[in-house]
């Protein structure tokens, strides 16, 4: 008898702990979230549409940045908003603000040694974004978006 009394009290627990925890899958807003990601489909699209490139060079404590554009009307922001997120590791992600001088966006990120990132770059007041991978350490230069949305390194 103690063996199916074990389980009727192991089940019983189960049926407990199921009902009385959140499920992290489902999200309540999920109306909302699928708006947000609409928007930030029509934002990528928008930065295909001009032919927005990015050029990242890796330098000391950061990168250098220059963007450029296929269509002539654009006309490049003030600063840019980097955001270098590693896949699987939450807490090494960062973001910077890079400044224009010149024809480059430099700013501060502090570069991993090495590895597989993620880099998001959006202007301010995030009209477009463009997002793509670089492998760092990275030697030379690595494009994003553009003609193509290879990454070359």
């Amino acid at each position: 008898m103690a063996g199916p009394f074990i389980v009727v009290i192991a089940a019983t627990y189960t049926a407990y702990l199921a009902m009385s925890s959140a499920d992290g899958l489902v999200a309540d807003d999920y109306y909302k979230q699928g708006l947000s990601v609409n928007r930030t489909i029509a934002r990528s699209d928008y930065a295909q549409k001009l032919g927005v490139a990015v050029a990242l060079h890796a330098a000391e404590g950061g990168f250098a940045i220059t963007l450029s554009a296929r269509d002539q009307s654009f006309v490049p922001p003030q600063s840019l908003i980097v955001t270098l997120s590693h896949p699987t590791l939450a807490g090494m992600d960062q973001t910077g603000v890079f400044e224009r001088k010149g024809d480059t966006y430099t700013g501060k990120l502090r570069l991993p040694a090495a590895g597989h990132w993620i880099v998001l770059v959006e202007d301010a007041p995030k009209s477009w974004r463009l997002e793509g991978n670089v492998v760092l350490p990275a030697s030379g230069e690595t494009v994003i978006g553009g003609e193509s949305a290879d990454v070359r390194n």
